[in-house]
């Protein structure tokens, strides 16, 4: 990549790169992953594998790139979840029914830009957004403990993902980005458990502690006919920084990497009018011990914050995405999708997972985009998953008083984009 391309991306990046940094993340889709990147994805269920529609496509797949031309494009969303727990049958006095949703909704931005090199290179940035865990209890579930304030946590992380794609063969891709991500993460309200912790003092009420990772995450998009095209990812785990004011809550002394995931696709040109896509994704969530331990080590002897210490229990998922684009008119473009996941967090696991609740499993989306003219477009999409409800089961040991932890969650977002072809 040359200099001057550099520095039009990096010119390119610096506001949205900003803007999303200050947004408050709480997006919680499949488990703390995005169902899509990109208003047009999310309209059309989040596939986006095999069916890149815009520039933040090459998110999901930097193969992307070659097929996009000149573009940039940038969208705002609107993100509402309704979380809460509820606890039943707790000899300790935990008993009851608690909101998690003391804040609310959440506004996030996303940008995306690419760009020829050359006939058969290019090269792209996207900036987007994870995050989930994240709750507000203005009621504490844990007054009981001696629990005063208010307990909740949240997690924001931004990914920047400077792209390079290359045609090997005419209708074949391949493309290579890499990851970097700043992530933020603040606890509060959860100091009854801090006794069990190796460091008490960084456990709790230490405001947001900030950590920097990489990883890379590589593609494939191929043209098999005139109507169907398949591709392939793989998104390595990102190696971060650890959160140094959390050390004595999450495992490795306040680790907190990101997970690997991996997925295909495939998109078939159903007619001249209508495509159809569809997508699956592995996520490997319990590869990351603050994630993927359960909470279990606690009751042998090994305290918050060590290695292998307790941690929240998810499990691996897989995604299935399936979307359908149909171009009403030269100006009007529709979409709909659908999408289903598995639950990462067992029933067994829903005490610490009061906390984060990324339970939901089902996505409906639709959307559509008008354009006004010959290089500008307007995007927008809106999405509704329905509240689902995981019952805990053997959830609460009895050294905390038994009974059982009850979590639920819904989502409902819209959002708006923009995009502008060279």
């Amino acid at each position: 990549m040359s200099l001057p391309a550099i520095r039009r991306l990096s010119s390119l990046a610096i506001l949205p790169l900003a803007a999303t940094m200050l947004a408050p993340a709480a997006h919680a889709t499949d488990g703390y992953f995005l169902n899509g990147v990109g208003a047009k994805s999310k309209g059309a269920g989040g596939v986006a594998i095999a069916l890149p529609q815009d520039a933040l496509s090459i998110a999901a797949n930097p193969a992307s790139a070659t097929e996009l031309g000149h573009r940039i494009d940038g969208g705002i969303d609107i993100f509402i979840p309704r979380r809460g727990a509820s606890i039943n049958g707790n000899a300790a006095g935990l008993d009851g029914d608690y909101n998690g949703n003391g804040a609310n909704p959440f506004v996030m931005p996303e940008f995306g830009y690419v760009r020829p090199v050359s006939d058969n290179v290019s090269i792209g940035l996207a900036i987007y957004a994870h995050g989930g865990m994240n709750t507000t209890y203005r009621e504490s579930p844990f007054a009981a403990f001696g629990e005063t304030g208010q307990t909740g946590v949240d997690l924001k992380q931004v990914f920047i993902t400077p792209t390079v794609a290359a045609r090997i063969a005419p209708g074949h891709s391949l493309g290579i980005s890499v990851i970097g991500v700043v992530q933020g993460f603040r606890a509060r309200g959860i100091a009854p458990f801090s006794g069990a912790s190796a460091d008490p003092v960084n456990f709790t009420n230490r405001g947001t502690s900030v950590a920097f990772g990489s990883g890379v995450q590589v593609g494939y998009l191929g043209r098999i006919t005139d109507e169907i095209s398949l591709g392939a990812f793989y998104k390595s785990k990102v190696w971060t920084g650890k959160f140094g004011r959390y050390s004595g809550l999450f495992a490795q002394e306040g680790g907190f990497d990101v997970p690997a995931s991996w997925g295909g696709g495939i998109a078939v040109k159903a007619s001249d009018r209508l495509t159809l896509a569809a997508d699956f994704k592995r996520i490997e969530y319990s590869d990351v011990q603050s994630v993927g331990n359960p909470l279990a080590p606690l009751f042998q002897g090994i305290s918050f914050g060590v290695d292998d210490a307790p941690g929240f229990g998810w499990r691996d998922i897989s995604v299935g995405k399936f979307g359908a684009v149909y171009t009403a008119n030269e100006r009007l473009t529709l979409r709909a999708g659908y999408s289903i996941g598995g639950n990462p967090v067992p029933q067994s696991e829903t005490l610490l997972n009061i906390l984060a609740p990324g339970v939901v499993k089902e996505h409906f989306t639709a959307g559509a985009s008008l354009k006004t003219g010959s290089k500008l477009e307007f995007s927008a999409y809106a999405m509704h998953a329905p509240r689902n409800t995981v019952r805990g089961e053997g959830s609460i040991p009895m050294n905390f008083g038994g009974g059982e932890a009850d979590i639920r969650l819904s989502e409902t977002s819209f959002g708006i984009a923009a995009g502008v072809s060279f």
